[in-house]
Formats: C-alpha cells, structure tokens, sequence
C-alpha cells in the first residue's frame, strides 16, 4: 500500500508541477464563524455553473442545491393549486428533505430568511457576479439583505472573492477578530 500512495503521489505532483505530500496545499478548509459566512458560501457553490459560463440561470445549476430548491418550490406551488387539496399548509413552502431548511430566528445569532428570500439573493447576485449575463437587473436591493444590514457592495465582495480573500475562517471583521482573539491570535485573513 505505501509503495502504491508514494507512486500516486509522485504522478500526482508531476501533473500539478508541485512537491511535497500529497495533501499538502491541495485541498483547504475554512471555518465559517457566522451564519453570513454560511450564506455567502451557500451563494458562492450555488453560482459555480454561472461563475464557469457552464448555464446562464440557476434552474439549470446541475448539481447544485438552488437547483433542488427551486425545482421543489415548483412543485410544491404546482401542487399546492391543485383543486380538491385540503391541505392546511399548502400556501407555506416547504424544503426538501435532503436539505438544511431556512427558517425563523430560534437562536440568537442566526438569520431569519426563507426560501424565497435565498432564492431572490442568489438570482440578483447573480446578475451582477456574472457580467455577461442577459436579463433586467433590478434597482432594488433584496430585503434580505436590508434586513440582514449587508450593504449590496460589501455583499458582492464577499461573494465574488470567495475563493481569494478568506484563509480557514470565514466570518465578518468583527466575528475574525474576535476569533483570533479567542485562539491568542492577533489576526486571521479575511474580509468581512
């Protein structure tokens, strides 16, 4: 078994032109101090097929959860006008079960935003990540982001240098300071 993780390796570092092991460098996590670090990196992995010119709306996103979540919002609105449906919550839109729900603010340092507010967020970033795309972008600021008191360029900062402006955590100034306070650490990289 070593002889044959020392041969992958090896190839592996020719391909990429690097040395060292073989995990080193290659693959890197960030820990996501609050729940709008959690938001921008659900919006960041949502908008990868626009961001690579791979489809040009979100409801072709194979393999992303927006995909899921609006194909499911459909067919839940379709089925919630059926005629002969007595369903009490029929009007409220509910997520599918292989996904984290959105919901109200039960602690008190989360988010309360829902389906459609997420949904209306990642479309309109969107719009402006992805210059080439075609479609009216609209003035207005979603009230998500009002509500969460983000303003629409530090948003799209956030968004649009994901991969680039954050080290292992991910969070807004305040949230990295105080972390690194915690860990004795006078600073982390990042922008909030």
């Amino acid at each position: 078994m070593k002889n044959l993780n020392e041969y992958i390796a090896k190839e592996a570092n020719k391909e990429d032109n690097c040395t060292g092991k073989y995990w080193e460098g290659r693959y890197k996590s960030q820990a996501l101090l609050d729940e709008t670090a959690l938001l921008s990196c659900m919006a960041y992995v949502d908008l990868n097929p626009i961001r690579a010119n791979m489809t040009n709306n979100l409801e072709d996103s194979d393999f992303t959860s927006i995909q899921e979540r609006i194909s499911h919002f459909k067919n839940s609105k379709a089925s919630a006008q059926k005629p002969n449906q007595n369903n009490e919550n029929a009007h409220q839109i509910k997520q599918p079960k292989t996904l984290k729900s959105f919901g109200t603010r039960v602690y008190e340092n989360t988010l309360p935003f829902s389906l459609l507010d997420y949904l209306e967020l990642v479309d309109w970033t969107g719009r402006h990540v992805h210059p080439k795309k075609k479609g009216y972008i609209p003035k207005s600021v979603p009230d998500i982001l009002v509500s969460l008191k983000i303003e629409e360029a530090t948003w799209l900062v956030r968004v649009q240098n994901y991969g680039n402006h954050y080290g292992n955590f991910v969070g807004s100034k305040t949230v990295l300071r105080a972390h690194a306070a915690k860990n004795d650490v006078s600073w982390y990289k990042g922008v909030g």
